[in-house]
Formats: structure tokens, sequence, C-alpha cells
């Protein structure tokens, strides 16, 4: 069973699950694990994976179009390096210092590889969901794309401070508190684009049109990447890049513009269901990041 039809399966056991977060009495509440073999190429510095870890789970409170309030994280590894752990602790707390949230502590065990597991929390009583776009509307990112597959290609490369400063995103925190009142529909982009843009689809029960001159694509980018085909994989499908994917009415977008501190690029539209899902004249594949070894 992959992750996607894993997810479903649980949907119907556990409806205050809610899309990128649950949402309980006013309370957001999000957790994620990740792991040193799938998450931290080689050379990520144990402050970049606590700042990437808790801002994992922040982003998906931003999804929410809620304010983040904390986060914890348990840590577990082989053996405890005071200053990999102190380190691990720095990079959590700055990251939840930058979107006014608290790190507020976590736990400790031991494990055969380094591991991580995060929860965050936000508040708000008008979250925003994946299943709320209707034709007509925008589709609209944040950010750019491409920015995790460059830091890889980089982390490969043995360019250890490029990988790490790429991998040190912003949580889009703040954007999402600005877009709360416009977007009819809204996740965030840890998957990939491609996949995000499908996800909303299969919630909404819609289709969308993108237009590929119009994804911002990271400069990073074009500094790793070799010939088109790589470029597009990069930009739509490799994921990590933790930027909002989210629908508006097309009276709704200059006043999210000039609102989110954030660039806002609009991409493509919601078309309806029977239109599918096309980047420019032909289909855009479902593929994106998958959670395993």
């Amino acid at each position: 069973m992959d992750e996607r039809t894993a997810l479903r399966t649980l949907a119907a056991e556990l409806p205050a699950a809610g899309d990128d977060a649950a949402v309980v009495d006013g309370l957001v509440v999000t957790t994620d694990m990740l792991h040193e073999t799938t998450d931290f190429p080689t050379g990520t510095t144990r402050y970049t994976a606590g700042w990437r870890a808790v801002g994992a789970s922040l982003s998906d409170v931003a999804a929410m179009g809620a304010p983040a309030v904390a986060a914890v994280a348990a840590y577990a590894a082989p053996e405890f390096d005071e200053d990999e752990l102190s380190a691990f602790v720095r990079g959590a707390r700055d990251v939840c210092d930058l979107v006014d949230a608290e790190y507020v502590g976590g736990d400790l065990d031991d494990h055969d590889e380094f591991t991580t597991a995060t929860t965050a929390i936000g508040r708000t009583h008008d979250p925003v969901f994946r299943s709320g776009a209707n034709p007509g509307d925008l589709l609209c990112v944040t950010g750019t794309f491409g920015r995790s597959a460059a830091a890889l290609r980089y982390f490969e490369r043995g360019d250890a401070e490029r990988g790490n400063d790429l991998f040190q995103f912003e949580p889009r925190v703040a954007a999402g508190v600005e877009l709360v009142d416009d977007a009819t529909a809204m996740m965030d982009s840890s998957d990939g684009l491609a996949r995000s843009v499908h996800q909303l689809a299969e919630a909404s029960d819609c289709g969308f049109a993108v237009d590929s001159a119009a994804v911002p694509v990271d400069d990073a980018v074009d500094d790793v990447t070799d010939g088109e085909n790589d470029y597009w994989e990069s930009a739509l499908h490799f994921g990590e890049d933790f930027e909002l994917v989210f629908t508006l009415s097309e009276s709704a977008l200059e006043r999210a513009t000039s609102a989110s501190p954030t660039p806002v690029t609009r991409i493509g539209r919601v078309t309806e269901g029977s239109a599918g899902i096309t980047l420019d004249d032909g289909p855009l594949p479902d593929k994106g990041y998958t959670h395993s070894s």
C-alpha cells in the first residue's frame, strides 16, 4: 500500500484529521517524521535538520491559513553528541522564531539512524481546506520551485554550505494568514507542485490548466540541472519546497498579491473536472515526492 492509499484509508477512520493538519476546537495540529536515509543527505548539518524538520510541520500549519503557536520535536540517534543535539535545537528554535512561534522542547530516544518526529500547533477558527476550488478560480503559488532539488545536487557535488543554505526554507505562515480570507483551497507543496495540483483537484472535484511559462523556478535550478527535462523534473516533481499552492477568485488576486509578504504568482486556472489536469497542451503527470527509502 502506498502512502496516498494509506491516507485515504485512514481518512474514513479519522474524520478530524483534515488536509495538511487536523483542526480541533480552533487548534491546528500536525506531525511529521523524517529520517537520515530519506530526508537528510550527507552534509546536512544538525542545525539544518532541526530547522527543516520543524519547518515542515510549520508549513502544514501555514497551509491551513493559521498563525503558528508552538512546536516540539522528538530526537533519536545511535548516540547523543552534545554539539549535534544543541545544533538541532538551535535550528528548530530559529525557524520557530522566524514565524513568531515558540519551540518548547520534545523527547530523546535511541535509534539505529538519526530520526526526528515533529509536531506544530496553530490556532484558527477559519481554516482553509483543499476542497473549495471552483471552476474559473485562479491557481497561484508562493515563492519559487526546485530549491530542494537544487540543494540535493549541491550536496552530491560536495558543496554542503550551499546545500544547507537552500535547505533552510521559510515556512509560509505569514503568507497563509494573509491569504485565509481569499483562498478558496490551499495546501503546501511538500510532495511537489504537480502532485499538489492533483491533490487539490481530487479534493475539489475539479481540473486545472497550468501554464509552464508562469511557474516561478528558483534560480539555483539553472546552475545544477542538465537539460530541459531535468529542469522541469526539479521544478514540478521533486517536491520538498514547502510553498503554498492555492486557488482564489480573479477579483481577489490583486488584494492577495499586495497583502502577502511572499511573492504570489498566478500559474493557471481551475477548470471543470472533465477537462483533466494539463500543463500547456498536454497532461500534467501525477508524480512527486514519495516517503520511502
